[in-house]
């Protein structure tokens, strides 16, 4: 998602941020949007958070005030707790557990009989276990960080109002999975791999080279590199086009 220019708030010791707008008028008093919601931002990647955060955040304009952000799964669950937000937009690969461990601490909040806590997934990846995982944990919406900074203010205000959220076509990987009865097969060769090496193993699959790859999921060429020696390693393979094969095979790519 490109951002645009604007003002964001301060970190505080807590981890905590925000931003508000005000008028130009002659009264000056703050102006309070139609619409209002405090989100926290969950990413472990700080350029993609001040992204997000001057794409959405200027809350005179859009109604969204960035309450907090957070890199890992402890942090996320200590700010999420402290700042109480409507919505969290949280990444599914965190350092600590990934989001699922998030959605999984901060389940009382999503519980809650007044003002819950609700997530949606923000993710770059669109894998259907990824979609899965966080929406059996309790994320209300799954969208990929190709959404536009509008069609993300919008899907976050749908979220707080209880809607479910999906980005064009991850809807049906839910609907598949609840519609069956049955418990998906158990892969254990994708279980020998980190969540980052599964990323990294679809986009190797889809033809893109090691920068394209560093530059989607904001690494270095280097942990490319060392992701896809792991990958191949684990799985036996001895080059990319026996990997290609092996997650045509299993429909991952």
């Amino acid at each position: 998602m490109t951002g645009t220019s604007g003002t964001s708030g301060t970190s505080g010791p807590s981890g905590t941020s925000g931003t508000s707008g005000t008028t130009g008028g002659t009264s000056g008093e703050e102006e309070v949007p139609a619409r209002h919601v405090r989100v926290v931002l969950v990413d472990d990647h700080r350029m993609f958070r001040t992204g997000v955060q001057a794409e959405i955040g200027q809350t005179a304009t859009t109604g969204v005030e960035v309450v907090g952000e957070a890199a890992d799964v402890d942090h996320a669950v200590t700010v999420i707790t402290a700042t109480r937000p409507e919505v969290v937009l949280l990444d599914v690969h965190l350092p600590g557990g990934g989001g699922v461990e998030v959605l999984r601490r901060c389940a009382p909040l999503m519980a809650a009989a007044e003002d819950p806590v609700r997530f949606l997934a923000l993710s770059v990846s669109d894998a259907a276990e990824d979609v899965i995982g966080v929406i059996r944990g309790g994320a209300r919406g799954y969208v990929t960080k190709t959404i536009t900074g509008t069609d993300l203010v919008d899907s976050v205000f749908r979220v707080q109002d209880g809607d479910a959220v999906f980005s064009p076509r991850l809807a049906g990987f839910v609907l598949d999975a609840f519609a069956s009865t049955d418990a998906p097969p158990v892969d254990e060769d994708m279980d020998r791999l980190t969540q980052r090496e599964r990323e990294v193993l679809r986009l190797i699959a889809r033809g893109y080279a090691y920068k394209e790859i560093a530059k989607q999921l904001f690494i270095s060429v280097k942990t490319v590199e060392s992701h896809v020696s792991a990958v191949l390693r684990k799985l036996q393979l001895s080059n990319r086009h026996e990997l290609t094969r092996w997650a045509t095979a299993r429909r991952l790519v």
